[in-house]
């Protein structure tokens, strides 16, 4: 790993360990918690986007997928809640891999419309099957434990979203040094030179669709348990905006550009309550704005100017 990969994560444990202290009432750790869970849902799309070079606009569906596997499964069969989030993962793992190579032959926007399209069949089908989900009301989840511990104050779900962030960061750096990685980046630049030097272009592209997939998944299951309560809105298309807005803010292919994507823009909404509808439109003028001026990302362009001032 490389010094700077390094010195970022030890800045990122040192936020994380220092926020509970600082946060003054629970609102604000509310707010830290789901920064740190969008930061591993973005960091995951941020693998496919940034480094693959593969658009998703269906990405929110995954994150759907875990989220109602944790309420419904529980609910309705049931299965003990630790096993409903692996079973979401698993689900939506396998949905992914089914789907990968019709879809990823796809380029541009005509794979943009595509994985947009799943997105759109995931959240009509949540919103429509009303015994199961609740429809376009949601449903509760139940309450998870560990290790006979209930898991139902805020200081106990930040340290876990926390650590799980931490962890995410640090196999995403590990990852992109990798020869996995190397194939990723390969892949971004050009397929054909990918194919020439002998990276199985289709097989890179599927294993991370899938792996991105299940990443959101598990975060949407840790996301519902932490609500208590589920939403459509978890998988439909505005959150797919934000998601990837969160992405081009922070910075495509940065790894601790996704964490600045995510927390910038999570914190975003709380100060536009008093404007609530609008969200979308200022995610919208946010992403034009940054595609002009930071085309790059916020992290990878002030990486540039520090480079170049020193």
């Amino acid at each position: 790993m490389r010094k700077k990969s390094l010195s970022g994560l030890a800045i990122l444990a040192l936020v994380l360990c220092v926020v509970p202290f600082i946060a003054p009432n629970s609102y604000y750790m509310d707010i830290a918690i789901r920064m740190s869970i969008n930061a591993v849902i973005v960091l995951s799309l941020n693998l496919l986007m940034g480094y693959a070079g593969q658009i998703s606009l269906g990405h929110a569906g995954f994150v759907g997928i875990g989220a109602y596997a944790s309420a419904v499964l529980p609910t309705h069969f049931g299965i003990h809640p630790l096993l409903a989030i692996v079973l979401g993962a698993v689900a939506a793992g396998v949905i992914a891999q089914v789907v990968a190579r019709p879809i990823l032959r796809l380029k541009g926007h005509y794979l943009a419309m595509a994985t947009l399209g799943l997105g759109i069949i995931i959240s009509y089908i949540i919103r429509n099957e009303n015994s199961l989900t609740g429809g376009p009301d949601g449903m509760p989840v139940q309450p998870l434990s560990l290790f006979g511990v209930d898991l139902v104050q805020d200081t106990k779900w930040y340290w876990i979203v926390a650590v799980v962030l931490f962890l995410n960061v640090w196999g995403a750096l590990n990852l992109i040094d990798s020869p996995f990685g190397r194939a990723l980046r390969g892949l971004h630049g050009s397929e054909i030179a990918s194919q020439v030097v002998g990276i199985n272009v289709p097989r890179y592209k599927t294993r991370v669709f899938v792996l991105s997939a299940i990443v959101a998944s598990f975060m949407g299951s840790l996301l519902a348990n932490y609500a208590g309560f589920v939403t459509p809105d978890l998988a439909d298309f505005n959150h797919a905006v934000a998601l990837i807005t969160m992405v081009v803010v922070g910075g495509m292919a940065s790894v601790f550009g996704s964490v600045v994507g995510a927390v910038l823009l999570t914190m975003l909404p709380q100060l536009l309550a008093s404007i609530e509808g609008w969200e979308t439109v200022i995610f919208g003028v946010i992403l034009i704005v940054s595609m002009i001026f930071l085309p790059r990302g916020v992290v990878p362009t002030l990486a540039a100017r520090m480079r170049l001032e020193t």
